[in-house]
């Protein structure tokens, strides 16, 4: 082929380069659009703040549970009608009734958090304040403000490993599936799914490799919020209404009870911690955080 003919396809493969490019480039600032304007109204018609459940269950039963809520706006329970009707409410409620014991729950989540969030909710925490059992439920906004999958894992690795640290059990709830969001238009929707399954193996992992029980709620929820939306969503249609709290309320329980110690199996679904010689050692970049 003389000269001219590889100038000639220089030039169509640099402009096809450069089209990909300019393709790529009005994707992803399509996307951010998408995601930036479903972050504007997720939440809305709730407010910014979730109904407090926190108090004594079943106060009859004598000494209680400290049950530990941590995380995003779905362990804050926004979305449910009543105080009660909260993720920590229903699952303290749940948890007195199974164990004949009361429960004094505390909500340490925040709508709106991240998963970096977590250190600061503990460091919140009352000093002298030690809880039995905590439930971690973070990972859509780490989702929708596009948070590197290594991020979230070490902050969550991070909180549960202190919560270990003070011998208290811990369950995580991993990142629920995007992909059930109606109101998310296409093609975000789509990639929201992908990366929230993928978050949830992260957290998943990492949680069991530490110590904890993790529960994949795409797996034992999901399909709830897929096949009856109106009853699962609140009004916002991202946030569960107080059905969908009571649903994942039963689904979190076996292993809230297994972290406890009143249960030896769980279902599918539930991962338990992992055997101490398939705990993996702090990678360097906990080790680096940490330093």
């Amino acid at each position: 082929m003389s000269g001219a003919p590889w100038r000639r396809a220089g030039t169509v493969a640099a402009v096809l380069v450069a089209g990909t490019a300019t393709v790529a480039a009005a994707s992803a600032y399509a996307l951010g659009r998408q995601a930036s304007a479903a972050r504007a109204v997720i939440g809305k018609p709730l407010g910014e703040e979730a109904l407090s459940g926190d108090r004594v269950y079943k106060k009859k039963y004598g000494e209680p549970v400290d049950l530990l809520l941590l995380g995003d706006s779905i362990a804050a329970g926004l979305g449910a009608d009543r105080p009660q009707d909260t993720l920590g409410g229903q699952l303290a409620r749940r948890l007195a009734k199974a164990t004949h014991r009361a429960v004094r729950l505390h909500t340490g989540a925040v709508v709106g958090s991240e998963s970096s969030d977590l250190a600061a909710q503990l460091a919140a925490l009352p000093p002298t304040y030690v809880p039995h059992v905590a439930v971690i439920v973070v990972g859509g906004n780490d989702i929708t403000h596009r948070v590197r999958t290594a991020e979230s894992r070490r902050h969550l690795g991070d909180a549960v490993r202190w919560l270990r640290g003070l011998d208290a059990g811990v369950v995580v709830g991993t990142c629920p599936d995007l992909g059930a969001l109606q109101p998310l238009p296409q093609p975000l929707r789509s990639l929201g799914a992908r990366a929230s399954r993928q978050l949830a193996v992260v957290q998943r992992d990492v949680t069991t490799e530490l110590g904890g029980h993790a529960v994949s709620l795409a797996d034992v929820v999901g399909p709830f919020f897929i096949t009856q939306p109106d009853e699962m969503f609140a009004l916002d249609r991202f946030h569960p209404s107080s059905a969908g709290y009571r649903r994942t309320a039963k689904a979190l329980l076996p292993s809230v009870l297994a972290a406890l110690g009143y249960a030896d199996s769980v279902p599918f679904g539930h991962h338990p911690p992992a055997a101490p010689a398939e705990m993996s050692q702090p990678d360097a970049t906990d080790t680096a955080a940490r330093a």
